[in-house]
């Protein structure tokens, strides 16, 4: 007489989803033209409104708010009232689109992933690209308004302070990438603790080296003032903590099924 077939595990789930190399390739192909797609409509809708030169004039307010009034940014490249509007214009665009490219991302991988792990890669997506903002409206709105009256308060009466462009974009757009990246660290945290790559309790414990790492990320990242360096140490540290509390939170409700299982059974029986 045959042996019943075992019950189908978890380790199952993807049993039979196997593709050839060539469809893996096929199926990126698509994902980099959806992609693709995305940032050319969101360069296309930016460029017609508010348009290329009116981006310079919106990350331009910090540094005029701090010049007078009848100064404005110069120009010294030949080409750079040309090139400088168009490099703000497509890094405004990859950030307008970066939750659909994250997503698109995502669709590549998630034939791949188990049906918990799902429930857990679509919000990670989406709170990347939401502290990616955060981290740039951070610089925007505070970050520069305080170092430029920080360096304004060093600069000799005799000295004009009329930066070049093509220079304060650049400054600029490094802050945006430092802050940007910076501010995924509860993502990166939960991934690990998620993963079982690193425990919460060796997190707790790695605070204090953490904080000594983020100082020190932010005096090689930053332009050399104590303001910035501040500003993007005392969030990451923040953000460390509130990573590990998400980590504890995302472990207890995407497990897998065979780990809800086992908690389950690690419980004492009820009293009759």
């Amino acid at each position: 007489m045959a042996e019943p077939s075992p019950k189908p595990s978890v380790e199952d789930e993807l049993a039979g989803t196997e593709q050839p190399f060539v469809a893996h390739l096929a199926e990126l192909r698509d994902r980099l033209i959806y992609a693709f797609i995305g940032l050319a409509v969101a360069t296309a809708l930016l460029a017609i409104w508010p348009g290329p030169s009116r981006l310079i004039d919106l990350i331009a307010i910090p540094i005029r708010a701090h010049m007078p009034p009848d100064a404005k940014l110069i120009a010294v490249g030949v080409f750079s009232p040309f090139f400088v509007p168009l490099k703000v214009l497509f890094m405004a665009a990859f950030l307008l689109a970066l939750p659909w490219v994250m997503y698109q991302a995502w669709r590549f991988v998630a034939p791949g992933l188990y049906s918990h792990e799902k429930r857990f890669a679509l919000p990670m997506i989406f709170m990347g690209s939401g502290l990616a903002y955060i981290g740039i409206s951070f610089v925007q709105f505070f970050v520069l308004d305080q170092m430029f009256k920080f360096i304004q308060a060093f600069t000799p009466a005799s000295v004009a302070a009329t930066p070049d462009v093509a220079s304060y974009v650049e400054s600029i757009l490094s802050l945006y990438i430092a802050f940007g990246l910076a501010f995924q660290v509860p993502v990166v945290v939960i991934l690990l603790a998620r993963f079982n790559i690193v425990s919460i309790e060796k997190l707790k414990s790695f605070r204090g080296y953490f904080i000594v790492f983020a100082f020190v990320v932010a005096a090689v990242v930053t332009p050399p003032d104590i303001i910035s360096q501040l500003a993007l140490a005392i969030p990451m540290c923040i953000l460390y903590q509130l990573g590990i509390w998400g980590a504890q939170v995302f472990i207890k409700y995407t497990g897998a099924p065979e780990e809800e299982g086992a908690e389950t059974s690690r419980e004492p029986p009820k009293a009759g």
